[in-house]
């Protein structure tokens, strides 16, 4: 089996509890089993520190902060991922499979309330909190998936044009 690549991200906050995982024996035993020997973390601004080493057999790299992570979702095999809904879109859209963890650390329940309706259609695995991350790496069937419909600007572009007067929806 070839060596395959995870991309971690936690978007803009600090998620330091899913982060703190990728330090776990057992999580990276069960990455090494599937196949998984790099992880890429983007550990944004929490208090864990870039490391650039190897444990259990796997890969670690950090860095905090990109202009841009299309790169890092790109060489991806997998992604894991805090919730939210930019990132969501911007790995889903890329056709990669996606593992979305729900930080609970933030005030509301949209990242939970993304994760469960994208979950639902098919599009990604959720897990509830990143306690429950290896139990998610141990289990999941990724091949079950479901790709993620492409976009279609031209019905928002037709919506605001009627919505403007600027075109009749006749």
């Amino acid at each position: 089996m070839a060596s395959r690549h995870i991309f971690v991200t936690v978007g803009s906050t600090k998620f330091d509890a899913l982060i703190s995982q990728f330090f776990l024996p057992e999580l990276l035993q069960a990455l090494k089993q599937r196949g998984f020997k790099h992880v890429r973390l983007q550990i944004g601004d929490g208090e864990i520190e870039p490391i650039n080493k190897t444990l259990e057999g796997v890969h670690i790299t950090c860095f905090r902060f990109l202009p841009s992570i299309a790169d890092e979702i790109r060489r991806a095999d997998l992604v894991l991922s805090h919730a939210g809904a930019g990132t969501c879109l911007e790995v889903l859209n890329a056709h990669k499979p996606l593992v979305a963890i729900v930080n609970k650390a933030l005030m509301d329940d949209h990242q939970m309330e993304l994760a469960e309706k994208l979950a639902s259609d098919g599009h990604l695995i959720y897990c509830d909190g990143p306690e429950k991350l290896l139990q998610v790496i141990e289990t999941a069937d990724f091949s079950k998936l479901i790709p993620f419909p492409p976009g279609e600007p031209m019905k928002f572009s037709n919506f605001l044009d009627e919505l403007m007067g600027f075109k009749s929806s006749r």
